[in-house]
């Protein structure tokens, strides 16, 4: 039956609803495996999980996010008819970054939220200590799931993924990024330096994501290049999806607070151009990633699909 709605899915009301289908039964997988591994249970080499400091990891991880990040690593392997458990742990690792990125970009000190996905943050059910101790050992326990043979990578492709995953996390990449963020509310960024606080802070991980399901089904560097693109193509769009929610929509509908880039008179592509220039430039994102994606035919829609819902999503 998923071979059969892989090769079929169209660009059309039904078909959505068929991806955002296969979207939530990719997120179920990953779930079930960060169930796994986020439970009491001791691995080799730990000592003891501290109660509290678990429970608040898990607050930040199960608090009903679409685990875009994770779907796209493993629609990308699929894209290469190669799947399985490897997959699912990359997924999963790279979902252990990304939130806690969200976690730390929560604090006080960063974003100053107190909603996550219309739940209170990390740092609001709990405390600031213990959200930055959480997000700590998420970046720690990324790295673990993709260095640890368990995986079932070869030892060369784990350390490939491991280095690919510190670049785009790290100093250069998503970190590098929100530093740049944190200028910009500080003085005025223009058009060149808001769209590169993107690429990073945003842009680096769905990238990763894309590359990283080329890297997974042993595909070639043409492959790996292309799938990079692709994310590097989506990247964008999502951010610009973003800003624009954060100034069409209400709290309410995004689980978080909204209009807070205007109220910190952050310079942003919507505050500059407007909402129709933005929305111009996300129907060209779509177009781009569906013409890098041609050279797959039908392997891709669900890839496309993914594109369509990341520059249309409403949160």
């Amino acid at each position: 039956m998923d071979a059969l709605v892989h090769a079929h899915i169209m660009q059309d009301d039904h078909s959505f609803s068929v991806f955002e289908t296969i979207l939530q039964k990719h997120s179920k997988t990953v779930e079930a495996l960060l169930g796994c591994i986020l439970s009491a249970n001791t691995r080799n080499g730990e000592i003891i999980r501290p109660a509290r400091l678990l429970a608040a990891v898990r607050h930040g991880v199960f608090n009903g996010g679409k685990r875009l990040r994770p779907f796209l690593v493993m629609e990308s392997t699929m894209l290469f008819d190669a799947r399985g458990k490897s997959a699912v742990a990359v997924a999963a690792a790279l979902e252990c970054v990304h939130c806690y990125s969200l976690i730390h970009d929560d604090l006080p000190a960063m974003d100053d939220d107190d909603l996550r996905r219309g739940k209170p943050t990390v740092h609001k059910a709990f405390d600031e200590a213990t959200a930055i101790l959480a997000g700590d050992a998420l970046l720690t326990l990324a790295f673990d799931i993709l260095a640890d043979e368990a995986n079932g990578l070869p030892a060369e492709t784990r350390a490939l993924l491991v280095l690919s995953l510190a670049r785009a996390s790290g100093i250069g990449g998503m970190v590098g990024g929100q530093a740049l963020d944190i200028v910009a509310e500080q003085r005025k960024s223009d058009e060149r330096e808001i769209i590169l606080l993107q690429v990073m802070k945003t842009g680096a991980l769905l990238r990763f994501a894309c590359e990283a399901g080329a890297v997974v089904a042993n595909a070639s560097m043409e492959d790996r290049k292309r799938l990079a693109e692709f994310g590097r193509a989506i990247g964008l769009a999502f951010q610009l999806a973003d800003d624009l929610l954060d100034v069409t929509e209400g709290t309410a509908i995004l689980g978080k607070t909204a209009g807070k880039d205007i109220t910190a008179g952050k310079a942003t592509l919507v505050a500059i151009h407007g909402v129709d220039w933005i929305r111009h430039q996300l129907d060209g994102l779509i177009a781009q990633a569906n013409e890098i994606l041609q050279p797959y035919g039908q392997k891709a829609d669900i890839l496309r699909q993914a594109a369509l819902f990341v520059s249309r999503r409403k949160n």
